[in-house]
Formats: C-alpha cells, sequence, structure tokens
C-alpha cells in the first residue's frame, strides 16, 4: 500500500496494490499494520456506506465533536467523488484550509482523515456507493457540520450541488462554531 500525504498534516491517499489477472482483481483494503508503516495508528470500530443516486449530490462538511470525534478511512466503492477534508483544530496552523482528491471505484484510492477534521464528498456520477471506517461510533449529541460553501473555506468544488440534505443547507459558516471543541496537537 502506497501512503502519500496531502498537503495538509495527517491526510493521506491511500493506494493499495491491486493484483489482476483473467478473472478480476484482488485488493487488500486494509491492513493495520501497514497503516502503522506508514505513520498511521489507528484503531477502527465502525464501518459506514452510503448509496447516492444522484451526480451532484453533496454530503458535508460534517464533523463530530470530543470526546467523540473521529478518525475515518473512506473510498468509493461504485462510481466517482470529489472527497474533501477541511482541518476545524483551533491553533492549527492549517486551520480553515481544505483538501481534495478524487475517489472511485476504479482508481481504488482512499483518503484518511484523522480526528478534528471536517469531511464530505460531491458524486461526479449517478449510482454512487461509497464505505469508510470510523475509530468512534456515531454520537448524535456530538453531530455538527459546516457550510460546504463557506467563503472563508473556499473549497473549490468541481461541480455544483444538486442535491443537499436541510441540514446542510442550513449548515453554519466556520466562523460561528464557537462549539468547536478540537485543539491542535491533541
Amino acid at each position: 500500500m502506497k501512503a502519500t500525504e496531502t498537503r495538509l498534516k495527517g491526510v493521506f491517499v491511500l493506494e493499495p496494490k491491486v493484483f489482476g489477472d483473467a478473472r478480476g482483481w484482488f485488493m487488500e483494503s486494509w491492513s493495520q499494520r501497514k497503516m502503522e508503516e506508514a505513520g498511521i495508528k489507528v484503531d477502527f470500530v465502525q464501518d459506514n456506506q452510503s448509496f447516492s443516486a444522484q451526480k451532484g449530490t453533496l454530503r458535508g462538511l460534517h464533523y463530530q465533536l470530543n470526546p467523540k470525534c473521529q478518525a475515518k478511512l473512506l473510498r468509493c466503492t461504485r462510481g466517482k467523488i470529489f472527497d474533501v477534508a477541511v482541518d476545524i483544530r483551533k491553533g492549527s496552523p492549517q486551520y480553515g484550509q481544505w483538501v481534495g482528491v478524487e475517489l472511485s471505484a476504479e482508481n481504488k484510492k482512499q483518503l484518511f482523515i484523522p480526528r478534528g477534521f471536517a469531511h464530505g464528498f460531491i458524486t461526479l456520477t449517478d449510482d454512487v456507493e461509497v464505505q469508510y471506517k470510523a475509530d468512534n461510533y456515531y454520537a448524535p449529541e456530538c453531530d455538527g457540520n459546516i457550510r460546504w460553501n463557506d467563503p472563508d473555506i473556499g473549497v473549490e468544488w468541481p461541480i455544483e450541488p444538486v442535491i443537499l440534505s436541510e441540514k446542510d443547507q442550513q449548515a453554519p459558516l466556520l466562523k460561528a462554531r464557537m462549539d468547536l471543541n478540537f485543539v491542535y496537537g491533541e
């Protein structure tokens, strides 16, 4: 597995080795040992999967507050998405900065997002399935989000969203989120 750190410290693009022959292909999508060799120490406790029927479906930017914040390892198993991580750790030199990566069933890339980052994606095709692991259980009382088009963050989404949840449409700007309790260096 090839692990490449993005311009945001702690956010990695992972590219598993894919072995193919006349039957199809095989890849190891998760190996704790290989992750630790790449400098990523995480114990996942929950697997999640989402389906989006229509191109232009935007989900995010979501996070969970302490003490239930989550690190995630995300991959697209059908279709194609543009996946985004935003640093929301107070005091971080990268605070408010974002990185985006195209993940697809074809390229088999994965994105590791550590705790203290908001996450979201937009579907670039119809019929998209996304799977991700989390290192903490979902806790609705710790659930939060920030606006997908926050001008202070300036995510350059490759297409305009067509479908957003009501929650995501009404999300506050990052500077209005006084409840953020991520501290850089934790």
